[in-house]
């Protein structure tokens, strides 16, 4: 038998907040209609009730939205013991983390548990609030440089995190956002979700882990428009291992870095080519617009893609700050941004 905890962000993680590894990205995609503002995402809060009438007076949420209470029953029919959570700080997203904690090490890290009978179940309004919980994982096990584990793979500075079921609570964002449980192919539907937990199996993934103290799942995109929806030039320094995409003199559109392909494209634009979350590398993208001339002197510009694959990557913005999205949640970038990949470190429960 298994213990499950189906865990629900609510909707106070998503006030506003700082930029990634600050605790303010883990905001709820946008909705229309669907809450209050939320400056750390540039939309609206999830809507995370189910009847009208779960809400409290301040205005919290505490009733489970349908697909919560749908999975939960599908994990009991099966004869999982299933818990609820609602978690509205990152205490108590570490609280319910802890249920996965392995016996205690000669070293005194704390480390996962690999055969442990319980298993999470994230309901996630937006890749960012699954992100949130990941960072909390990663913030959990990642053992200290100077305490390095001789058991802790190579190429890796986190061991083996908990495999963990997605339960989307948007549906519909299978056809009108590739988000990422569209782009790994996994059920949106809640039983679906409760068999992939309980009789599926991890499917590894690669995470990028960056200086900034968060992580990244999907990808990230730097660049801003105008209010026309025109983008804007900026200039910076973007290197993948050795190899240098721009030097900082060139006028930029855009900077693409992808574990997956939620970023891949920029309206008409292919920006990455085919990112894949389980090949241990991060593919990076700069759009660069380039003026030719004709036979007849008129002046034409095209837009030039350079893309490059690696372990790592540094963003360095020459001037000002550099708006990004980064699994959804938005932020500015003013000094130097190193991604770094862990491949196979994290893991979805799949079918």
């Amino acid at each position: 038998m298994y213990d499950v905890v189906l865990l629900t962000l609510g909707s106070e993680r998503d006030a506003p907040g700082g930029a990634c590894g600050s605790g303010g990205c883990c905001g709820a995609a946008p909705q229309d209609g669907a809450g209050p503002t939320d400056s750390a995402t540039g939309g609206t809060t999830a809507d995370v009730c189910a009847p009208a009438d779960g809400a409290t007076a301040d205005g919290r949420c505490d009733t489970p939205r349908v697909p919560v209470l749908a999975c939960a029953e599908a994990l009991t029919a099966r004869g999982a013991r299933v818990e609820t959570v609602t978690a509205r700080s990152d205490a108590e997203i570490d609280e319910v983390l802890a249920r996965f904690d392995g016996p205690p090490r000669p070293d005194g890290l704390t480390w996962p548990d690999p055969d442990t009978k319980a298993r999470l179940v994230v309901a996630s309004a937006s890749d960012a609030q699954l992100r949130a919980v990941v960072r909390r994982l990663v913030r959990r096990y990642a053992p200290p440089p100077s305490r390095r584990p001789d058991d802790l793979p190579g190429n890796r500075t986190v061991p083996d995190l908990p495999p963990i079921g997605v339960l989307p609570l948007d549906p519909a964002r299978s056809t009108t956002h590739r988000d990422l449980a569209a782009q790994l192919g996994l059920p949106r539907d809640p039983a679906a979700v409760a068999a992939a937990v309980l009789d599926g199996r991890p499917r590894r993934l690669d995470l990028l882990r960056n200086d900034g103290g968060s992580v990244t799942l999907d990808g990230a995109l730097l660049g801003a428009a105008d209010d026309s929806g025109r983008p804007l030039h900026w200039r910076g320094r973007v290197e993948v291992d050795d190899a240098v995409l721009s030097n900082g003199d060139d006028p930029l559109l855009a900077c693409a870095i992808g574990n997956a392909g939620g970023y891949a494209r920029l309206d008409d634009v292919a920006l990455l080519g085919d990112p894949d979350p389980t090949d241990g590398l991060v593919e990076v993208a700069v759009a660069v617009p380039v003026v030719t001339r004709s036979a007849l002197g008129r002046k034409r510009v095209r837009l030039e893609v350079r893309r490059a694959r690696g372990r790592a990557v540094a963003v360095l913005p020459r001037e000002g700050k550099v708006p990004f999205l980064d699994d959804g949640a938005e932020g500015e970038l003013s000094r130097k941004r190193s991604w770094w990949t862990e491949p196979g470190a994290w893991a979805v429960w799949a079918s």
